[in-house]
């Protein structure tokens, strides 16, 4: 059983976190403080932290480095989202934002313990150096940076597994820079952009009169990697009658050019990548089953980039300091609204995406200016939260919305309820104070716009008391 360490001073949100992580099989203890979290537990016991920014004393982000190598998940009201953001940059696994849903905490909870290496839990690990060419620091590309030092320097076929734009060829190159064939040829062969009529011939070669067109004897793009590193991207692609002719070249290490009567002998190494679930392929007659068993000796799998964390803001400053250079222009920053974009939105595309995104704001923002979350062009429909615009509070980001309930705000003589979510919470507040307060106190209390408490009203059905800001 997972053991997680939530450090809250707020009563009620400790309680009702505690028991929506044990009904989920979380083994949780409790703590209000940094102080009483390091005096009264020992950090490194536990898979997870979940600490609040705001804490009495110390903020939560000082848990971070207390913390050794367990994981730190920040929450913070959206009111705070310029912190959030810092406490990424300080080593925070990721943040979650006030109120959140009892889903997407539990989400947040299972991604980051299930993609963290505990397997040296309680002792210094070793460090992982990331891999050149790739950045990020998230436990997830630990991970990855793990095995490819173990699988690189062996002769093992590899076969890689991610979305689109994941970076499965630069996965694919650092295997080939890695091993002992770095000074041997690299052919990358994209299955999906060559003809199916034309992909035999390409891969394998062919005689001269082997077919219409076949004027001359053509080495196949197999040969010509003979002693490096043949990389087959979008191997799901690949025909059945193509499929069979690679299996002999993994099985025997010998190709047959089209029409030829003798075969050669190559020593390949083979790292495959695809989008596509290869195992269902092969039940459903699509691919061969033979192929994929030999294809699948080592798998790695590349995360996308909304499970990364911090790494895709990493990323995103990596890729703003070399469009800059590569276009002369000044360095330019990232907004904190950019910043809080960039993190909360879900990336379809992945780091090809967020390439594009950066190297497009560059080319239209104002030379001297930082890069805005407006000039990235991001879909806010997918953006992990509602984005209404033009709000009054200046200080708020425009996912503000949601930030209903600030740290100095609490229920006199309330105990805290087991099962109160934070919907209930702000329910509960608004109708308990609205007849002492304005509308813009109300707002004030909550962190939060006028809009955003009106648009919260119409959401919850509570209607809006007129007496006494008639009367202010």
């Amino acid at each position: 059983m997972s053991k997680i360490l939530v450090v809250e001073d707020e009563a009620i949100i400790r309680t009702a976190l505690r028991k929506l992580l044990s009904r989920h099989k979380y083994d949780v203890s409790e703590a209000n403080s940094v102080k009483e979290a390091v005096t009264k537990f020992q950090l490194a016991d536990y898979d997870l932290i979940i600490s609040d920014l705001r804490l009495p004393g110390a903020p939560g982000t000082d848990l971070i480095k207390l913390s050794g190598d367990v994981p730190v998940l920040i929450m913070t009201s959206y009111a705070s989202l310029r912190s959030a953001v810092d406490s990424m940059r300080m080593g925070a696994i990721d943040y979650i934002a006030k109120p959140f849903d009892h889903d997407e905490m539990v989400a947040a909870v299972k991604r980051v313990i299930g993609k963290v290496d505990r397997s040296s839990a309680g002792k210094k690990n070793r460090p992982v150096t990331a891999v050149k060419g790739m950045i990020g620091t998230s436990p997830v590309m630990r991970t990855l940076y793990a095995k490819l030092a173990k699988v690189a320097p062996t002769p093992a076929t590899v076969l890689i597994h991610g979305e689109t734009g994941t970076g499965k060829e630069l996965v694919a190159r650092s295997l080939h820079s890695m091993s002992p064939r770095a000074e041997r040829p690299l052919i990358s062969v994209n299955c999906a952009a060559i003809p199916e009529t034309l992909i035999e011939s390409e891969l394998f070669g062919h005689e001269k009169g082997a077919f219409t067109g076949a004027a001359a004897t053509r080495e196949g793009l197999v040969a010509a990697a003979d002693t490096g590193t043949l990389f087959l991207d979008e191997i799901g692609e690949l025909p059945l009658e193509a499929q069979a002719r690679l299996l002999r070249v993994i099985q025997e290490g010998e190709v047959r050019p089209i029409g030829a009567i003798d075969s050669r002998k190559v020593d390949v190494r083979l790292v495959a990548a695809t989008h596509r679930d290869l195992r269902k392929l092969s039940k459903e007659g699509k691919f061969r089953e033979d192929l994929y068993y030999r294809l699948n000796v080592i798998q790695l799998q590349l995360p996308p980039l909304r499970e990364r964390g911090k790494d895709v803001v990493t990323i995103a400053e990596a890729l703003l300091e070399r469009f800059c250079d590569e276009m002369g222009q000044e360095q330019k920053k990232l907004s904190p609204e950019a910043i809080q974009a960039i993190s909360t939105y879900n990336w379809p595309g992945n780091v090809r995406e967020l390439e594009n995104a950066i190297q497009r704001s560059v080319i239209l923002s104002e030379p001297g200016e930082d890069i805005s979350y407006e000039i990235l062009g991001i879909d806010l429909d997918l953006v992990k939260t509602d984005t209404p615009e033009n709000y009054e509070d200046d200080e708020l980001s425009p996912y503000s919305h949601k930030a209903l309930r600030p740290k100095s705000v609490s229920t006199p003589g309330t105990d805290p309820q087991e099962d109160l979510s934070l919907e209930d919470y702000f329910q509960h507040f608004v109708l308990e104070h609205q007849e002492s307060m304005s509308e813009t106190e109300l707002a004030r209390k909550l962190g939060i716009s006028r809009k955003c408490l009106w648009e919260r009203r119409q959401k919850l059905g509570i209607e809006r008391k007129k007496t006494l800001s008639a009367t202010k």
